[in-house]
Order: C-alpha cells, then sequence, then structure tokens
C-alpha cells in the first residue's frame, strides 16, 4: 500500500491563504468532505482542535501536521495545503505553517493504515522534500513527488535494513493521537541510533492503540529504555532498567541529545510504582506549564 492511496487529488489545494489557524483547520477538513471520506466535519473538526489543546501539532520549519481519530472518518485519509507566505499556527519554533497536512483515520483503523501514514509524516522531516512539496503547482505534482520519495525512502530502507551496535535500546514514543508526531519521534531516534552505531527498536502508542509492539525477550535484553510520551503510557515492564523519560517533541528535536545522556551515564534505574501509567501525561503536563 503507498501513501498517495490515502491521498486524493480532491484533497489538495495549493497555494491557499487562511487568515488564521482555525480557518486552515476548516480548509484541510473540508478537503476531505469533497473527497468523500469524512462525514461529519464538525465532529472531526472538534477531535483536531481538542489535540491542538494538547500540544500545537506545529512543528518548525513550516510544518503542521494536525490529525485526529472519529468514526466520522470513513477511510484513512490525508488532506494537503500549501500557503507559501505561512499562516500563524503556534508552532513548536514560532514561525507560522506554509506545509499543513491532515491526517484523519477512523477510531480502529488498521496497523498497516495508520503505520502508511504516519510515513509520510516522517517523509516530512525532510527539509528539501518538504519545500518541493510547498513549490508545487498541481495536486497530480504533489502525488508525483510523494511517491517518488516514497520509492527512494523504500530502496533507502532495503539497503540498510540492520543496525549495528552492541548497545540496545528499547523505546517508546507517545502522542494523544499518535499518526504523526509519535512516528517522526519514532524515525528520529532510528535514523539517530543508525548513526551512532546503536540498536534499537522503537514502540508507538497512539489513541487507536499500540504498534510496533515490543516484546518481554526484547525489553528483558534492553541495555537502556527511552521513553518520549505525552500521554500515558504502561512502564511497569521496564522495572529495573536504566531509563531516560522525555516529551514526544523531544524524540523528534533532539534524538542525538537523549543518547548522549545514556552514554554520559545519567539514565537513571527505573522502579515501577502503582502510578507508573500516567508518567508520560505528567512530563507533557508540566513542560506546558512551563511554557504556556
Amino acid at each position: 500500500m503507498k501513501i498517495t492511496n490515502f491521498i486524493s487529488k480532491k484533497s489538495i489545494a495549493l497555494n491557499v491563504h487562511p487568515a488564521d489557524k482555525n480557518e486552515a483547520i476548516d480548509m484541510l477538513v473540508d478537503l476531505l468532505m469533497t473527497a468523500g471520506t469524512v462525514k461529519d466535519k464538525a465532529a472531526v473538526k472538534r477531535d483536531i482542535l481538542k489535540r491542538e489543546s494538547q500540544g500545537s501539532t506545529g512543528l518548525s520549519n513550516g510544518l503542521a501536521t494536525p490529525h485526529a481519530q472519529n468514526n466520522s472518518v470513513k477511510k484513512p485519509s490525508i488532506s494537503i495545503i500549501t500557503v507559501p507566505e505561512g499562516v500563524e499556527y503556534n508552532s513548536l519554533d514560532g514561525k507560522p505553517a506554509r506545509l499543513l497536512v491532515l491526517f484523519a483515520a477512523p477510531e480502529k483503523a488498521t496497523d498497516d493504515a495508520m503505520t502508511q501514514m504516519g510515513r509520510l509524516a516522517v517523509l516530512l522531516m525532510d527539509e528539501s522534500f518538504k519545500e518541493s512539496l510547498i513549490k508545487a503547482s498541481t495536486p497530480p505534482e504533489v502525488i508525483k513527488i510523494i511517491d517518488e520519495k516514497e520509492a527512494e525512502r523504500t530502496k533507502s530502507e532495503t539497503e540498510n535494513l540492520k543496525v549495528t551496535g552492541e548497545t540496545k535500546i528499547v523505546a517508546v514514543t507517545a502522542c494523544p493521537t499518535g499518526i504523526s508526531s509519535s512516528f517522526m519521534a519514532r524515525e528520529s531516534l532510528k535514523q539517530c541510533a543508525e548513526k551512532m552505531g546503536l540498536n534499537i527498536r522503537v514502540e508507538v502508542h497512539g489513541a487507536a492503540g499500540v504498534y510496533h509492539a515490543l516484546t518481554d525477550e526484547e525489553i528483558q535484553n534492553a541495555d537502556f529504555v527511552i521513553v518520549a510520551a505525552s500521554k500515558r503510557v504502561p512502564l511497569a515492564r521496564f522495572n529495573g532498567k536504566k531509563m531516560i523519560q522525555t516529551a514526544v517533541n523531544t524524540g523528534i528535536r533532539k534524538p542525538e541529545q537523549l543518547f548522549n545522556r545514556i552514554k554520559a551515564g545519567q539514565a537513571q534505574v527505573f522502579t515501577a510504582l502503582e502510578d507508573d501509567e500516567t508518567i508520560g501525561e505528567k512530563i507533557y503536563n508540566k513542560i506546558k506549564s512551563i511554557f504556556s
């Protein structure tokens, strides 16, 4: 299944001019309505705004990836708008969003569909790819650019299947919806680990469930654990393991910092408590309070 299976030419609008974040989200949902993949615009927008209230999906360098899971979405689908002059989106770096990609899915979307949609979020981390989409002049050109980038990435992954290294790390990434941010954090951690010669397996958590789940054996054999989460995740299974805990956005933007903390001996032995499933959420709320 290709990424562009989730994108209709009708769900792409280029060089548009929303007045603000709210209007931009309206445009993105309207495109899915036009493409026939959304039944109730108000319900989908409500869940998008709920996710935004938990932390902006405006990332950095002009990219925003709003997302929602709601049963008013008939099938997993993606809409795209480009705003060359930018629109204020309360982004992490304070810059306006120029490429906005909406990921929408039913509440019980398949693992494969969620992974494939998350794959586009990962590709968008490539600055030149993102800029090529912003510069595209027609919806068919957008489809072509995405297809070519996915094919290039698939070839690269086939040629680099194994990560060598004796240090074994397991990680958990999580965000409230788990379509874009958690998959982007997973990819950032994997890419950085490969460059640093480390062996890593990353589990992803979202509203619909767990993807790429860690096995008991993998956890048992791990030397370290990284938890990059902004929602509740189960931690008791990591009892006794040396752990680094942080927010999901740190996993996206500063993965090397996390590995360097491990190398510097800053990972602490984790002791399970009764409320360990709330730790990811506590970290998120603490960070949110600092910047609010």
